[in-house]
């Protein structure tokens, strides 16, 4: 995309509504325009290529070609193009967005169901609109990066925030931190925006003899954790669950906080063993889960015996439950800028000093397992 185009969107629902709907919100966004709308599978991948858009909203329960068999074709013949995935269904719907973000998705939204349109619209824009900025955005940087690489010298018409918003790639330490530390029995992980995709790449990365648990935080509502746990727990070498309010940590085990609840860690009463308690306490940075709620707990409960991991994903989610681990010696580890779907996460993290390691996505699992306890603590 050129910085002096807008985010060219095609729109794809067989519901008329929904188009409207999802034009009308891009259509108040800066920068952003619609270039089509399709009702059905067939009519959009014909528009893909006639339009060429940035960026393709995609219904995923459509007639005849449904949004999964889209999604395929999209990534395969024109990767370059990004998808965002809208959803009515949380029960059988759940499992599939799970699948269209591994596929390649970038996110998704649910489709509100409130009474009258009015509503319906507010909600709409409050879930997309951000996706939509974030995607522009990252597309603004990508462009201006090229245009860089291409000249040789930054064009002197960019504003000095666009520069700012590329922050230098970090050097990656070869072997973990050398100041004293006792080696992390707990792994926390905070993550968002093109989680379930990442995910599905450093999970199964993890031995089968991993020694400490993993706690991981994915920014998801309700009725969709639960189908992330189930698609890592088949493709990976240690058993992948959605927490439960009560689950003890068992070493080589992964929990992920279920879709609308808090999960911290706290003490078991009766064992030595710590526990895992689910919450409804109010939201932190507009996430329940938290990743900070989380990040918390793993401070004050392993303090310099645990791992924390920062991800992609949207905001600044994680930032200061990562300061209080680094305060009390934890290991802090982020994923890269150019393997993060979105760099917003770690960011601030990296800017501030307090990460050891920065990683792209791949080599992640073998940093962490560097920081971790090779054998269950007795």
């Amino acid at each position: 995309m050129n910085r002096s185009q807008n985010l060219r969107i095609l729109v794809v629902d067989d519901s008329i509504v929904f188009r409207m709907m999802i034009s009308e919100v891009i259509g108040n966004l800066s920068g952003m325009e619609v270039v089509g709308t399709a009702r059905d599978g067939d009519i959009a991948l014909a528009r893909v290529v006639s339009l060429k858009p940035d960026l393709v909203t995609l219904d995923i329960e459509m007639p005849g070609m449904d949004g999964l068999e889209v999604l395929a074709r999209l990534t395969s013949q024109y990767p370059a193009v990004g998808v965002i995935m809208l959803s009515s269904d949380e029960g059988r719907g759940g499992r599939r967005i799970i699948t269209s973000l591994e596929a390649g998705a970038l996110d998704f939204v649910l489709k509100p169901k409130g009474k009258n349109l009015v509503e319906n619209k507010r909600q709409l824009d409050k879930d997309l609109a951000p996706l939509l900025r974030s995607f522009s955005r990252k597309m603004e940087i990508r462009s201006i990066l090229n245009s860089h690489r291409t000249t040789g010298s930054m064009d002197r018409t960019v504003p000095p925030a666009m520069i700012e918003a590329k922050t230098p790639e970090p050097i990656i330490p070869a072997a973990t931190p050398d100041f004293p530390r006792n080696r992390s029995d707990v792994v926390a992980i905070g993550i968002s925006t093109g989680g379930p995709a990442a995910l599905a790449r450093l999970i199964p990365a993890l031995p089968a003899d991993l020694a400490v648990p993993v706690l991981i935080v994915q920014h998801m509502p309700l009725g969709f954790t639960r189908a992330l746990a189930e698609s890592l727990d088949r493709q990976s070498h240690v058993p992948v669950i959605e927490a439960r309010n009560g689950d003890l940590l068992v070493p080589g085990k992964v929990f992920i906080a279920p879709g609308g609840y808090h999960m911290k860690i706290a003490s078991s009463r009766h064992r030595t063993q710590p526990m895992i308690r689910i919450t409804q306490d109010p939201p932190e940075n507009g996430c329940r889960p938290s990743a900070d709620y989380l990040f918390r707990s793993v401070a004050h409960h392993f303090k310099d015996r645990a791992t924390g991991v920062i991800m992609t994903g949207m905001g600044q989610d994680g930032a200061r439950g990562l300061a209080l681990m680094k305060q009390h010696r934890a290991v802090i580890i982020a994923q890269d800028e150019a393997s993060s779907i979105v760099f917003g996460m770690a960011k601030h993290p990296v800017a501030s000093g307090i990460v050891d390691i920065v990683a792209p996505l791949d080599r992640l699992a073998r940093e962490i397992m560097k920081t971790v306890r090779q054998t269950p603590r007795m």
